[in-house]
This record gives structure tokens, C-alpha cells and sequence, in this order.
């Protein structure tokens, strides 16, 4: 009799499997999605409400093949893709190719790949859920919708290879908003005062001028803080007042998806995505000297906080065990969940805390071992007891106008942040020691700090900012967040600069003609409402057919006004304030083969073009021809003035002594692309690598030296030889699988490097 099969998403999940189930069990692997909206057409019949065609991914082929071999005979079949809507849609739709007469399917939900976890998903299996299934297709074909209609308008009206995406756009947008709001700010002037002051005993303290003349302090140029400065010269400084209080502080739930990115962002310097691909490692399965992979967090795309009680009691005999009883809670902390419709799953947290960092260190790489350490102590810290900090807070009067304050605190009991501290994971700001000192008691006045200041824009989104931004404003979800901060630099929309996001030009032009031709498309508030309806087709709330036709209605209206009315950047052009310097008819912003330029409104009586620049208020000029800032820049080789010209690879200086001289040079920063510190692997080249974008917005790498030296690379090229073939160079690597690694570029070698 053939053994029951149970079919798991990721060939890696196999291995840890067997180690529990082996024997009892075959086991398969999907590798993902099987099956997939076709390629080139809608397969959407909006006609037929909404009904998808559904094709076998060429790819999968033969994954296709071996699940059918295995489930041949198979009476059972466990279905246990991720515990997602994702998982939900690989499910239905393997259930849907191996359907037999005898067949039954089980739906398994594997939380966390342990022994226990393994067991309890076998022995509690449910039926496919329908609710969930058609959730993740009406999100599957709102995208498609959205994506395959308005996508083919940028084409026409701006560049082949420009993608239009229901949630990428939102994002887009509001990075382009944001940097807007930045070039309009206009720095306002203040001041503050401080005032180093000495009690009777050590130490010396710094107090801040916080009222005048009882109302709060405002400075607004240094004729006001001179002033001030010239009546507290002589001031006698007393304390007026003594006001201490006790805190009591809570730890942070354990991680949901969204904080687990934004504090892997800010504390380890990871990528969203580099968070969720060694997320998943761990989750997966490592070898730990245990006899085989042991999954060592749950489940890692969640919104809830919501933890087994059996995992927070465990948590209590390890923190009373390691660190001490009164450390320990007298019964577990549970948190409150904000959204009940993703309470699928548990936080993120250990699958054991008996597995301690420390003692997993040594089967880890550095990035598993520091992203195990933070979701461990979150958890850990997440059981622990309350920390009790005492507060204090001094207010100083100096003369009858002017009022300084000053406050410290001190750690009664650290709770909690005794862990934090150990791993320096919580940084708390530097506090002041002050003082015993009583009410009427005489300071000495050390020295008077007066400051001059302006007021600061909104910084830029960062990576975690921006998943912050995007969770507070419900837009996408936790499993989506990585994939939106990839595409929408993959397409050239925005650049990450120094790990904040700044709009590309090409990102402000497909950004404004979306959102005056598709405001709904670009509404933050109408894109979270999708959300909501998407979760309640989820609970079984609102029919799936319902969301997509009160959602087409309006977006059939808006697409059939867009393929009348957007402008054409190829045609008309983006109208700018630029006079033409010829004939001193309007510039407009044009893109054609080799990127945006300027052209004249009078063509073709006026053929004037160029280049452009973009300042940090937003304000356009023309580039002149001959480039270097305020003088002409001069050939190294012979001599005569350079000039910019555009090429495949992007802008590059030529000499005009062309063809007698052919001496070129990159345009280093602009769009030609920066350069990564490598020297160019080809023999007999001076050049250095550059980062550049392909005509359709995709990083690639060349030579300083184009289009004397044609090197090139979709991979970044890091300076480090081949210890097997000698090959001068290896390149970076990286897949959801291995995470990064270096490789080296020649096919017939096999030399592989994990980072």
C-alpha cells in the first residue's frame, strides 16, 4: 500500500521533515506556486465575474511530474504549503491537479518545523479553506487588473518596461510626496540656552531654559538670546522645585513581521528582503548536532502577537533557571492582538528558548546567529518582569523671568532591560546623574550655552521607515513589504542613497501621470480600505466577486479617461517653467531611447534639446554641452574641451578632438552610475566599475572606460581573485535559498563563497 503524502512548499522543508515523519510519510515539495495567471494576456474574463484561467507554470514542469509520481496510489494527501494565503492558493491549486475519486485532502498548518509542531498540524488537520483561497485570488487579480491595464498606457505614453502596481504606486507616491515636502521646507532660526551648573557636590549638570516669564521658551534669533544671555550674566540660579515620580516600564510584545524588519533594518543594517530570506532559514531548518534540521523560529510572515501558552510558560522556567526568580513573572504576559483576521498564526518567537543564542552560535552563520539572537531576546525580555526607574526632574529659577529644568533617572530594578543590556539591544539615551541637592539651594553658575539652530524637513524614508509608514497606513501586509521595496527600485522609480529612499526623475514623472489620471489607484486611504475588504472576504464577510466589481466600476471609468486624456512624455511632454535659450518657446521633459531630456515646444521649427538637472528644492536648469561645473573640463590626452554625450550604458564625457583622439570618461554620480571601488578586470584597462541602469531601469555594472571598454555584468563585481580558476574578479550572489554569497563568474568554475 502506498504511503501517504504530504506536499510542503520549499524543498528545504523536506529534509527536516523526514528527520520526524520520514518513515510514515513520502514527502513532496512544490517549490512555491505551480500554477499562475498566463504571462501574456489578462486571463481575467471580467465578463464572467472575474473568472481566472489558471495555466501550469512552464518552469514547474517537472515538479509537476514528481507530484503526480508520488501521489499515484496515495489515498491521503497533506497538504501543508505556508500557513498563509499564499500556502492557502498552492494548496487549492495542487488539489486541484492531483483530484482523483479516492483521493482525500488534508489541509496542514505547520507552524513551527519541531518535532511537537509536526505532530499537532497532523494530528489537527483541517479542509482547504475556501474563505482564504478566495482572498488571496481577489488580491491576486486586483494586482493583475491593475498591473496588465495600466501598465501597457506607460508604455505608450512614456517608456517600454514601466510597470504600474496597485500597492507599488501608493509607495511610490509616497516617497515622491514626502521629497516634495522636504525641497518646499524653508529652515526656520532658533536658539536654545543651557546652563552648566554645580551643586554643593559633584557632579555638574547641564540644565535647559524652558519658560520666560512663565510661558514656554521661544528664541527666535540671536538678538533675543543675547538678551537673554546679558540678564542671566549675573543671575543667581536656585533650585525652585524637586519632582521625582517612579516608572514602571513593559517590554515589547514579541516581533510581528513588520517590527521584525524595521528593528533588523535599524540594529543589524539588513535589507527587508535579507531579513525574510534568513527569517526563513530559520524557520526552515538548521542543523544543530540534533540528528538532522530543527526549525528554530515559528512561523515568520505574521501580524499577531498572540504566543502559546506553553511557550510562555517555558519562557518562565528559563528566565528563572538562567537569570533569577525575581526576573520571572508570577503567571505568562499576554498581549492583545489589533487584528484579529491575521490571529492565524503565533508572533514570531523561538521554537525552544532553551536553544540560546549562545549555545547556537556555532551552527550559525553571523546573519542567522545575530537575527536568531534579536527575535530570541524579544521574546525572552517579552516574559520578564517590569523594569522600575526612578525619575527626577529639577527646576531651576534664575532671576524672576527665566526658568531651567533639568532630569535624571536611575534603574531601581532592571527587569527586562537586563537582557536588553547584555546584547545592547535597547540604547537608552544618556542620562544625567544629578545631584542630592534641596529646594533653595544656591547653584554655581559654570557656563552659559547658547545655541543657534534650524529647524529640520522630515527625513527621507528609510527601508524601516518606510515599512513603518506603510503598516501605520495599511498599506500591503507583512509577507508583501520586502517584495514592494525591491520591485519599486528594480524599476527605477526610486534610488537608495545612503539607506534613504530618493525618487528618481522618471519616479516623479509615472508618479504624476498616475495620480492625476488614477487618484483611487493613488489614494493611501482607498488602497488600506482594499486591505480591509481583501480581510473580509477572508472571514468570509464579503464575497470575493462583490470586492472586484465594486472595485472595476470605477477603475474601468478612470482607464478609459487615462487612454484619452494622460500626456504623452514621448509626445507633448511634461511642461516645465525652462525657456528655450534658442527661441524662448517653453522646455518640456521628453523620454526617449537613452532617458529623459529637454526639448523644445517649437519643434520642428526648433530642434533645441538637452540634458537636465534637478536641485534639491526641485528646481530644473539646462546642462550645458560642455561639462565641469563652472569651467570646461579639458582632455587628459590632447587637451581640447569635453562634451557630454549619451550612449546604451548612459551619460559619458568624449573629447571633441574625435576621431584623432578617442579619450572618454565617466560622468561619476549622474546617471553614467557611482563608482564601487573595483578596478576594471579587463587586461590593459584603467577604468573602474560603475553602478548603472539598463534603458528599462535594471542595475547593471560596466566600465568607466564605455565605450572604449565594454565590460559588463548584471552581477556586482567585488575585487577578489578566484582561489580555483584565478579569475580576477568574483561577483555577488543572492537567492531566497542561500541568502549572499560570492561566485565566480567563469561558467566552467564552481568556486562558491557563502557571506
Amino acid at each position: 500500500m502506498t504511503k501517504p503524502l504530504i506536499i510542503v512548499e520549499s524543498p528545504t522543508k523536506i529534509k527536516t521533515l523526514k528527520k520526524y515523519v520520514g518513515k510514515e510519510f513520502n514527502i513532496g515539495a512544490s517549490a512555491g506556486h505551480i500554477r499562475d495567471l498566463p504571462v501574456k494576456t489578462l486571463g481575467i474574463d471580467i465578463e464572467k465575474k472575474f473568472k481566472a484561467k489558471y495555466v501550469n507554470i512552464k518552469d514547474k514542469a517537472k515538479i509537476i511530474a514528481n507530484l503526480k509520481k508520488l501521489a499515484k496510489g496515495a489515498k491521503e494527501i497533506y497538504l501543508a504549503p505556508d500557513p498563509d494565503r499564499e500556502g492557502e492558493a498552492i494548496a487549492f491549486h495542487i488539489m486541484d491537479i492531483l483530484k482523483g475519486k479516492e483521493k482525500v485532502f488534508h489541509r496542514v498548518l505547520i507552524h513551527e518545523l519541531t518535532k511537537k509542531g509536526i505532530q499537532e498540524a497532523l494530528k489537527q488537520t483541517l479542509k482547504p479553506d475556501v474563505h482564504k483561497y478566495d482572498a488571496q485570488q481577489a488580491r491576486r487579480k486586483l494586482d493583475r487588473l491593475v498591473g496588465y491595464q495600466i501598465s501597457p498606457l506607460l508604455w505608450q505614453k512614456v517608456q517600454r518596461g514601466l510597470s504600474a502596481g496597485r500597492v507599488q504606486s501608493v509607495t511610490v507616491k509616497i516617497i515622491c510626496d514626502r521629497e516634495r515636502q522636504i525641497r518646499k521646507f524653508v529652515p526656520e532660526e532658533f536658539w536654545t540656552i543651557t546652563a552648566d551648573l554645580l551643586s554643593l557636590f559633584p557632579p555638574q549638570f547641564n540644565a535647559a531654559l524652558i519658560k520666560i516669564n512663565n510661558k514656554k521658551a521661544k528664541i527666535e534669533n540671536q538678538k533675543q538670546a543675547s538678551g537673554i544671555l546679558r540678564d542671566l550674566e549675573n543671575a543667581q540660579f536656585v533650585i525652585h522645585d524637586i519632582k521625582s515620580k517612579t516608572i514602571k516600564r513593559n517590554p515589547a510584545p514579541p516581533f510581528i513581521t513588520s517590527k521584525l524588519q524595521q528593528d533588523a533594518i535599524n540594529r543589524l543594517k539588513f535589507s527587508a528582503r535579507k531579513t525574510m530570506i534568513v527569517a526563513q532559514q530559520l524557520y526552515e531548518g538548521i542543523e544543530i548536532g540534533t540528528g538532522g534540521p530543527e526549525g528554530l523560529i515559528t512561523y515568520m510572515r505574521t501580524d499577531s502577537t498572540r504566543i502559546a501558552s506553553d511557550a510562555a510558560e517555558e519562557a518562565q522556567k528559563f528566565i528563572s533557571k538562567t537569570l533569577g526568580n525575581e526576573f520571572a513573572l508570577s503567571k505568562p504576559r499576554f498581549f492583545k492582538n489589533k487584528n484579529k483576521v491575521q490571529d492565524a498564526h503565533e508572533a514570531i518567537r523561538p521554537t525552544s528558548v532553551f536553544n540560546s543564542p549562545k549555545m547556537l552560535k556555532k551552527f550559525l552563520s553571523p546573519d542567522q546567529f545575530n537575527l536568531y539572537t534579536l527575535i530570541w531576546n524579544r521574546f525572552v525580555a517579552s516574559q520578564m518582569t517590569q523594569s522600575i526607574i526612578d525619575q527626577k526632574t529639577i527646576l531651576i529659577q534664575a532671576t524672576d523671568q527665566y526658568l531651567f529644568s533639568v532630569s535624571g533617572s536611575t534603574v531601581r530594578f532592571p527587569g527586562f532591560m537586563k537582557l536588553y543590556s547584555q546584547d545592547q539591544e535597547s540604547k537608552e539615551k544618556e542620562i544625567q546623574v544629578l545631584p542630592d541637592a534641596k529646594i533653595g539651594t544656591a547653584l554655581k553658575t559654570l557656563k552659559i550655552n547658547p545655541k543657534q539652530h534650524f529647524t529640520k524637513p522630515l527625513p527621507r524614508f528609510s527601508e524601516a521607515s518606510l515599512v513603518k509608514e506603510l503598516e501605520k497606513n495599511g498599506i500591503g501586509r507583512p509577507s508583501t513589504y520586502a517584495s514592494i521595496l525591491t520591485v519599486i527600485r528594480d524599476k527605477g522609480y526610486v534610488d537608495l542613497i545612503k539607506r534613504y529612499f530618493i525618487p528618481s526623475e522618471l519616479g516623479f514623472i509615472v508618479n504624476d501621470l498616475l495620480a492625476a489620471s488614477f487618484p483611487n489607484i493613488l489614494n493611501i486611504s482607498f488602497t488600506a480600505q482594499l486591505e480591509t475588504n481583501l480581510d473580509d472576504v477572508e472571514t468570509g464577510n464579503l464575497e470575493e466577486v462583490q470586492l472586484l466589481t465594486n472595485f472595476y466600476a470605477t477603475f474601468k471609468q478612470s482607464l478609459d479617461a487615462a487612454s484619452e486624456n494622460m500626456v504623452s512624455v514621448k509626445g507633448v511632454g511634461v511642461d516645465t517653467d525652462l525657456k528655450c535659450p534658442s527661441c524662448k518657446k517653453q522646455l518640456n521633459i521628453k523620454i526617449g531611447k537613452n532617458g529623459h531630456f529637454l526639448a523644445c515646444t517649437g519643434y520642428p521649427d526648433c530642434s533645441f534639446t538637452s540634458n537636465y538637472l534637478r536641485d534639491e528644492k526641485g528646481n530644473l536648469s539646462i546642462v550645458e554641452k560642455i561639462i565641469d561645473n563652472t569651467k570646461v573640463k579639458d582632455c587628459i590626452k590632447c587637451g581640447q574641451p569635453m562634451v557630454q554625450k549619451e550612449g546604451r550604458f548612459g551619460l559619458f564625457l568624449a573629447c571633441t578632438g574625435y576621431p584623432d583622439c578617442k579619450h572618454t570618461e565617466s560622468v561619476n554620480g549622474g546617471q553614467n552610475g557611482k563608482d564601487i571601488g573595483v578596478k576594471c578586470p579587463q587586461t590593459d584597462c584603467s577604468g573602474s566599475i560603475v553602478e548603472r541602469k539598463s534603458k528599462r531601469g535594471k542595475i547593471f555594472f560596466g566600465c568607466s572606460n564605455y565605450p572604449d571598454c565594454t565590460f559588463a555584468s548584471w552581477d556586482k563585481p567585488v575585487d577578489k581573485s578566484c582561489p580555483d580558476c584565478n579569475s580576477a574578479y568574483l561577483v555577488e550572489k543572492e537567492t531566497k535559498r542561500d541568502g549572499k554569497s560570492l561566485k565566480c563568474p567563469n561558467k566552467d568554475c564552481s568556486f562558491k563563497e557563502q557571506q
